[in-house]
């Protein structure tokens, strides 16, 4: 992200969340975002700025009404008198569209450059170059055309700015807002909620302009009364979640249409009585599983492949999901197989995980739900993989920001899955709610009896995830997890009845005898 350094408003008056939007020199930006918070604003006092210089823009103000046309042009007026640049009066004048005029509102500036705020949506945006600012974008009557035209400014240096609330889930704005977080926009994205604004010191701003003393409780019942105003329309006016947008966020159709056969799952799962058995038997248990199980399908891995997993964690309830994922030609990431572990102890869950880890070709990056108790097993292996392991707290924001480039590449047929039900069933599981993709807190009936909780549907987007991160191949090759040489023990000496055992008294491994 580049920054403005040549033209800026004084940082005092701006909020933080203000001074990041002015500062962004993208050229395409979006901003997503609660009533009233100013964005608009502070893009009248970016208009005025860049019209004021002498190498500056021109901007062309688009909303939706004339009465917005009018405050804009009033603001950016009010702006530059604040810089002490000088503007001549706002003017009312027709402009010439190829149907009918148009009639707008112009300042113009002692530099020649001029703002010019129009009333609707005019096709006359066409040919025009600068600055192209589409306000309250989601209540335009077209703005995939009006954002085609507007992105010509690009080409020649201009800037496109994109302002608005939300207004429904099905609505352009809020596609515009999904590509982009897909990654399929090169666009730069702003999101402030009400609750943004206010940690940046909005509220103090109202009680210093309204001549009040500030308090934490003043300002708990200044929301509070907010809420209550919009009511049920309270999400989507003020926390950026459009409405209507429930529902499931992966449709069956799609997620089989990237099911591939010839993909295995392999499942483990174990009593409870299995973690109380002897460490050495649960080793040689748990290894028994990784040779037969997992050992031929890693054997079947394509070797030039650059390889990465996701992880999503449970133990007693829900499934260990183990998502090895690589990325072939035409850069489709390809999941080869599948671990699934039900009841399996948290030590065996870390021997199988870096059984299979340490023999993926071309290793590069894993990522792991480090949630309670996953926080374990995740920094094992951040210890063990160093960097190349993401340990990832899943929360309602790494959703938003990542779930979106999930859905993308089903859509994009850029991901291929096994064909399985308990997978199926668990990425139906997802749905929207509040602009917010998530599991809901019931368990499904999987096919089978088990219960599940779309682990599988998380382990996939976190390995999805991976792959995208921006890690360097690096060589390498794992130390022994003890000194008793390259021994699936996850850390655990062998019991003197173990060969193992015999083979170090006879000192073929006699440097491990002194660290017991």
């Amino acid at each position: 992200m580049k920054t403005a350094q040549n033209h800026a408003a004084p940082a005092e008056i701006l909020l933080p969340y203000q001074v990041r939007w002015l500062a962004d020199e993208a050229p395409v930006k979006v901003a997503e975002k609660s009533r009233r918070v100013g964005i608009t604003w502070t893009e009248a006092a970016d208009s005025a700025l860049r019209a004021a210089a002498a190498r500056g823009m021109d901007t062309w103000y688009i909303g939706y009404n004339r009465d917005m046309a009018l405050e804009f042009v009033e603001t950016a007026a009010q702006w530059a008198r604040q810089f002490n640049k000088a503007a001549h009066a706002i003017e009312e004048i027709a402009v010439d569209d190829e149907r009918r005029d148009i009639r707008a509102y112009r300042v113009r500036f002692a530099s020649g450059r001029k703002i010019v705020a129009l009333s609707s949506r005019p096709s006359n945006l066409r040919g025009k170059q600068g600055r192209a600012v589409i306000d309250e974008a989601a209540f335009h009557d077209d703005l995939p055309e009006l954002l085609k035209a507007a992105l010509a400014f690009t080409m020649w240096g201009g800037v496109v700015r994109v302002i608005s609330t939300h207004n429904g889930a099905d609505n352009s704005f809020n596609e515009l807002v999904n590509e982009i977080r897909a990654g399929r926009r090169p666009f730069s994205l702003h999101r402030i909620t009400i609750d943004d604004a206010l940690a940046d010191g909005l509220f103090h701003r109202i009680c210093a302009k309204l001549g009040r003393r500030w308090s934490s409780a003043a300002e708990a019942e200044w929301r509070a009364r907010l809420f209550d105003q919009y009511g049920e329309n309270a999400d989507e006016e003020l926390l950026c979640a459009p409405r209507s947008s429930g529902g499931a966020f992966l449709s069956s159709a799609l997620i089989e249409s990237r099911m591939r056969e010839g993909a295995a799952v392999a499942r483990w799962e174990m009593p409870e009585s299995f973690a109380a058995r002897p460490e050495t038997e649960r080793v040689s248990v748990t290894r028994d599983f990784c040779e037969e199980r997992i050992a031929p399908l890693l054997s079947a891995l394509q070797k030039d492949a650059l390889s990465f997993f996701g992880e999503d964690f449970g133990r007693s309830g829900d499934l260990t999901v183990i998502w090895p994922m690589q990325i072939g030609a035409g850069a489709v990431r390809r999941t080869p197989f599948v671990i699934e572990l039900r009841n399996i102890p948290f030590r065996q869950q870390e021997q199988i995980l870096f059984y299979a880890v340490d023999r993926l070709p071309r290793f590069v990056a894993g990522a792991m739900d480090a949630r309670g108790n996953g926080q374990y097993l995740a920094e094992a292996a951040m210890q063990r993989y160093g960097a190349r392991i993401s340990q990832v707290m899943l929360s309602p924001e790494w959703y938003r920001e990542n779930m979106p480039r999930y859905k993308a590449a089903f859509e994009d047929g850029a991901i291929e899955l096994p064909r399985d039900a308990g997978i199926l069933a668990d990425h139906r599981a997802l749905v929207m709610e509040r602009g917010v993709v998530h599991v809901p807190e019931r368990r499904a009936a999987a096919p089978g009896g088990a219960r599940r909780h779309g682990d599988a549907a998380i382990a996939g987007a976190l390995a999805y995830y991976a792959s995208r991160l921006d890690v360097p191949e690096i060589a390498y090759t794992p130390a022994p997890r003890t000194r008793f040489g390259a021994v699936e023990t996850s850390g655990v000496a062998p019991s003197p009845q173990d060969p193992r055992f015999r083979a170090i008294r006879r000192g073929r491994i006699r440097a491990g005898l002194d660290a017991w």
